[in-house]
């Protein structure tokens, strides 16, 4: 008979994260989980068996496949797990953000911000700013948290809050992710309150002029439920003055063509976080492309290995922070020339 210390297939999919479907054929490929089951039949978790699972979830989050992890015992998952969290490096090293997704952000390094700094010196946050973060997250003090957020941003603005604090914070999230210090439910408030911050600053900024360019719209495929990281870049791309339009995690193709023309989109930027399934890179994002006018430029960027190995045909793959200012810059001279050669054609 199950002992109290059991939780139903609901209860594992909550508190790991990983679906309902996704138990059951780990189940069936690779005899992992193996649940029992209560008296009315219905699948049960022992506790040994869900710590496991939380393990290999965050091991996902940062790239590993299943496959590889879903049948190693528990001590050697954790050697990984630590492993992993060494390669993410210290969280108070200075960070340059990727166009990437929580809750595990790249490395970061210090990217040259969207507007010119000015020559005095410039206000900083404290040294251990992020470790007066993580011990909010510690003791579940969400108030806490947003009050460190709130004075964050007009000490730094918006590009440097969301590389100076932001993803310094996230990249140490993520760290502790992979080490078991944190949970499911503190990395959702912690998500939650930078997404507020970063509305916040984004819209106390002054309008841009509607006749900027690119237009950009921004988004994930279904299945790549992460938004954070279209929020950072949002932010990133209104500083260069791009008019964005953000519609949000998981948008269906069919969709975001009918929003393209809507909105005379002359880019579509997607965000592919490290967990993101495969066949979002290897088959949705190039039969997306296809099906896209050509005068549209897609731009990808995140956190998933694929991108980097076998970028389709006609994307453009971004890293950093700073490949964004690049891509913006790059467009926009491309649409000068073309408009020049529009204008005056060859005779």
């Amino acid at each position: 008979m199950p002992s109290s210390l059991m939780m139903s297939i609901a209860a594992v999919e909550r508190d790991t994260g990983l679906s309902k479907d996704t138990l059951r054929i780990w189940e069936k490929r690779y005899s992992f989980p193996a649940p029992m089951r209560d008296v009315q039949g219905e699948r049960c978790y022992p506790m040994d068996q869900v710590e496991r699972l939380r393990v290999i979830k965050r091991l996902l989050d940062v790239g590993h496949r299943p496959g590889r992890v879903v049948n190693l015992p528990a001590e050697d998952l954790q050697t990984l797990a630590d492993r992993s969290a060494d390669a993410q490096g210290s969280p108070t090293r200075a960070g340059r953000g990727r166009m990437a997704t929580a809750p595990t952000p790249p490395l970061p390094a210090t990217p040259t911000a969207p507007a010119p700094r000015p020559s005095f010196a410039a206000p900083a946050l404290p040294a251990d700013w992020v470790d007066h973060a993580l011990t909010r997250v510690d003791t579940h003090d969400v108030a806490g948290l947003k009050r460190l957020l709130a004075q964050a941003v007009p000490t730094l603005g918006l590009a440097r809050f969301i590389t100076e604090a932001c993803v310094p914070l996230l990249q140490a999230m993520g760290e502790g992710w992979l080490r078991g210090r944190f949970q499911v439910p503190q990395e959702h408030w912690v998500s939650q309150c930078l997404q507020q911050s970063l509305h916040a600053a984004i819209h106390a900024l002054p309008p841009t002029d509607p006749s900027q360019s690119p237009r950009v719209l921004l988004t994930t495929f279904p299945g790549e439920p992460h938004s954070l990281g279209l929020l950072m870049v949002e932010g990133w791309l209104t500083l260069q003055g791009a008019q964005v339009v953000n519609l949000g995690a998981q948008t269906p193709s069919a969709d975001l063509i009918a929003a393209c023309e809507h909105h005379h989109a002359d880019v579509v930027a997607l965000s592919f976080s490290a967990a993101a399934p495969a066949h979002l890179v290897q088959d949705a994002l190039p039969a997306f492309r296809s099906r896209l006018p050509a005068r549209v430029a897609v731009w990808a960027g995140g956190r998933n290995p694929l991108l980097a190995r076998r970028a389709p045909a006609g994307v453009l793959v971004l890293g950093e922070l700073d490949s964004i200012n690049r891509a913006v810059e790059a467009w926009r001279q491309e649409k000068g020339q073309t408009d020049a050669a529009q204008l005056h054609p060859a005779i």
